[in-house]
């Protein structure tokens, strides 16, 4: 586990860039050269969206010409999804290939935006994440992290109306920068475990288990890569953990029947 990357995750004031840059070190640069990612293209991008903006004094014009820049004119416009691809998730290739996974992409227009001088944050907004860029006391932009396309108030007050809970949880709370990455990290893992690279995908649990340390479904899912690398005797603690806490998940009923069945194993070997 490296100590210095969930420091920096934890700490009160996060680079998003520099995050990214290291998590992608630790996760895919050979351990005898983990050479830092190369940032100059997306520092080249910062300064080319603040030349563009800087001549506009109105914060509502200036931020929706940001947005255009980033989704028109460098093509950040997407289709949704079923699937993404590891390589999604690698800043370089999804910057080069303009085929970036939704977390990644998140967290990169995040930082932009925040280095061009806006207040940006992400919302839930029934049902997926959107980003808020607010332009000053009277004006927000709600939009796709996609396609980069505003929410029209009247859909947004239909879906807040959907919405169970409290006034204070309707009135849509910033998503932390924390809960972002751990959000990447899902992300990776899923791509990952499709991709049948489980001990990179182990990685990626670890580091989410590390922020989130009693999150039983993080737990069943280390189980099920450490059953795929043989790793039995912890992959049953881990199952365990999860039937414990979650016995009415549809998944417990079968995850106990296989412990059952270790168990009798076990005993007859005894």
């Amino acid at each position: 586990m490296n100590e210095l990357l969930l420091s920096e995750i934890n700490s009160e004031r996060i680079d998003l860039l520099q995050m990214i840059s290291l998590i992608e070190q630790e996760l895919f640069s050979q351990e005898e050269n983990k050479t830092p990612i190369d940032l100059s293209a997306v520092n080249e991008l910062i300064s080319f969206c603040q030349l563009e903006i800087e001549g506009i004094d109105d914060a509502l014009e200036r931020a929706e010409r940001l947005i255009e820049l980033l989704f028109i004119d460098n093509l950040f416009i997407d289709i949704t999804r079923n699937t993404w691809p590891v390589n999604s998730h690698c800043l370089e290739h999804a910057l080069n290939f303009r085929c970036f996974a939704p977390a990644l992409k998140t967290l990169l227009i995040i930082h932009i935006v925040r280095c061009c001088g806006f207040e940006i944050n992400a919302v839930y907004v029934p049902d997926e994440v959107m980003l808020r860029i607010i332009c000053d006391d009277d004006y927000a932009i709600i939009f796709d992290v996609q396609t980069g396309c505003p929410i029209n108030w009247l859909e947004l007050d239909q879906r807040i109306n959907n919405l169970e809970g409290s006034e204070e949880e309707q009135n849509l709370a910033a998503i932390d920068d924390k809960k972002l990455i751990v959000q990447y990290f899902v992300s990776l893992k899923t791509s990952l475990i499709r991709e049948k690279q489980f001990n990179l995908a182990l990685k990626c649990v670890d580091f989410i288990l590390a922020l989130n340390p009693d999150d039983p479904y993080h737990r069943r899912d280390r189980g099920f890569l450490l059953q795929q690398l043989d790793c039995y005797k912890v992959a049953f603690d881990d199952f365990r953990y999860f039937v414990e806490r979650c016995p009415k998940d549809p998944a417990a009923k079968l995850l106990q029947q296989q412990l059952d069945m270790i168990s009798h194993i076990e005993t007859k070997l005894h």
